[in-house]
């Protein structure tokens, strides 16, 4: 599955619905070859119609190439918030996030917890 892809997915997703296809995006990504990985994140995705997801995709973007030792895609510098998001928003979860979201996230202003982003 490709980002842009994933994010055609979200788009006509309910929010449950939504984090399964980001587990489904990263579990697929991680059995990918390490070479045919940057091509899954090479097409900017559409709008999903929430900033939110739309600055999501970006830091997840970035968040996977930067495990591969690679920058980000171009489309994804642009992409960050004007106020936090924090997507688990229980008291625990937003300090959990605040302290353990990864990079990407974190100076994009989506505070999500690595964890949260680890596939089984």
């Amino acid at each position: 599955m490709t980002i842009a892809r994933l994010g055609e997915l979200l788009a006509d997703a309910e929010e449950t619905v939504r984090w399964r296809l980001v587990a489904e995006f990263l579990e697929e990504y991680r059995w990918e070859p390490v070479d045919v990985r940057p091509g899954l994140l090479t097409t900017e995705p559409a709008s999903t119609g929430d900033s939110r997801w739309d600055v999501f995709l970006a830091a997840l973007a970035e968040h996977v190439a930067a495990r591969d030792g690679r920058d980000g895609p171009p489309w994804a510098a642009t992409r960050s918030l004007r106020r936090f998001w924090f997507p688990f928003d229980g008291p625990a979860a937003r300090v959990d996030a605040v302290v353990n979201a990864p990079a990407a996230f974190r100076r994009r202003g989506v505070f999500v917890a690595r964890q949260e982003l680890e596939v089984a």
